[in-house]
């Protein structure tokens, strides 16, 4: 089955080895404003997988289908065989359980010290104790990098240490995939390059297929497996690191090169 939309010489994606999350022709509009016009993504058990394109292209729309959080218009979403638009709600709690979800601007409870934060979801497991949670925040803050700030407070920390806590609160679950929507979003360049680390330990360590959606190409090019470009609704390109960097698609190249006239002029 081959992505809609420009293909270059390369990749074309197969059911081997097999996919962990799916989305088939997915279509979303707000309003009269259509954001998906059949977008098709297919996630390999185990790869790092990421989707670029330019701001207000749908990435972070297409993402969130993934765990139920929006329902497409037309389509079908999949997670481990299980189409998430016939499950009850009951099921589809149990699909999110497996599932760990960076927010953008880390989504932190001001009110809740870091170590409340990272152990919401833990709070929920049934037969968890208290002196459980606490162990498991703590190995999942020092993870990233952050030991020893359970009591410090959302606003007691760097814009790159609310991403890592949004980090430790995502993984503290033990999900099978991480999704990340613009980890690296207003961040310095060196912040930036901690946050690409650590999403690579985090795979490493704890074997987790993850989609992360960016706009950073040179964040994609070091995390990611395969990149797949988000424009007009559909998947352009799909292919590696290597592949996309030598597709000559005007349209890849207007992005990833930063020549907006390649892009005005592709159609």
């Amino acid at each position: 089955r081959k992505q809609h939309g420009h293909s270059c010489p390369g990749r074309v994606l197969g059911r081997d080895p097999p996919m962990s999350i799916e989305l088939k022709e997915i279509h979303k509009a707000f309003g009269s404003n259509k954001v998906l016009r059949g977008f098709s993504l297919d996630v390999k058990d185990g790869e790092t997988l990421a989707v670029v394109g330019q701001s207000g292209s749908g990435k972070s729309v297409a993402l969130k289908h993934v765990v139920g959080l929006l329902r497409p218009d037309d389509g079908q979403v999949w997670v481990d065989d299980q189409r998430l638009g016939e499950l009850s709600q009951e099921e589809l709690y149990e699909v999110r359980r497996r599932v760990g979800y960076v927010f953008q601007f880390a989504a932190l409870f001001d009110s809740l010290s870091v170590g409340e934060n990272v152990g919401l979801g833990l709070q929920r497991i049934e037969g968890m104790t208290d002196r459980a949670i606490s162990e498991r925040v703590r190995e999942c803050l020092a993870l990233v990098d952050l030991e020893g700030y359970e009591d410090r407070y959302p606003a007691q920390l760097s814009g790159g240490q609310r991403k890592r806590a949004g980090l430790a609160r995502a993984i503290a679950t033990n999900p099978k995939y991480l999704l990340y929507d613009e980890p690296t979003t207003g961040l310095d360049p060196v912040t930036t390059t901690v946050i690409d680390r650590l999403i690579i330990r985090t795979r490493e360590e704890l074997g987790v297929t993850s989609v992360v959606i960016t706009h950073d190409m040179g964040s994609a090019y070091r995390i990611a497996d395969r990149i797949g470009m988000l424009y007009e609704g559909v998947i352009r390109f799909m292919g590696t690191p290597e592949e996309v960097q030598a597709c000559p698609d005007p349209v890849v190249r207007g992005f990833i090169d930063g020549k907006p006239e390649l892009l005005e002029g592709a159609g």
